[in-house]
């Protein structure tokens, strides 16, 4: 074996020990899930234990963030729009999507949501699952939100009781 194909093969040993033996819970990919959970949602723009393990950020290629997002049991978004759409593809528990003056709509595994431009909505786990999804955020120059108002306790728990 040649020096160089050594070194490689010990590189590559020691990065794979270090990855799977990571103390870093956002790593682990607990239940068998398609992704790691990622880290905690903080930026204010969210109720309860939300988390987000980013896949793909906007860059030459692509001119759309792709992260996926794990909801605690009854995690939410604030009201938002997106001023080129959003796609959320659920792959995991129970949750709701819901448009500016429109019922909630019951969101699973399996389901693809198709969010329009500038569209006021919110989406979130339900009281009693967690809803893990993928979501596609398309940008418009360097803007993929605008953050609006929480959802409300007690609009939540309306539709929670359907």
């Amino acid at each position: 074996m040649t020096k160089s194909i050594t070194i490689a093969l010990i590189t590559v040993t020691l990065m794979l020990f270090s990855c799977n033996n990571s103390k870093d819970k956002t790593m682990e990919t607990p239940n068998n899930e398609l992704f790691p959970i990622g880290d905690k949602i903080t930026n204010g723009y969210f109720t309860g234990n939300a988390f987000l393990c980013l896949l793909q950020e906007k860059d030459k290629n692509n001119d759309f963030a792709l992260g996926n997002v794990t909801f605690e049991p009854g995690a939410r978004t604030n009201w938002h729009t997106h001023p080129r759409g959003q796609v959320l593809i659920v792959t995991e528990g129970k949750g709701w999507y819901q448009e500016k003056g429109k019922p909630a709509q019951v969101i699973k595994k399996g389901d693809v949501v198709n969010i329009p431009e500038n569209v006021e909505h919110w989406h979130g786990a339900s009281a009693d699952s967690k809803m893990i999804h993928i979501a596609i955020t398309n940008y418009q120059g360097e803007e993929n939100v605008t953050w609006l108002q929480p959802v409300t306790d007690a609009d939540y728990n309306e539709v929670n009781k359907n």
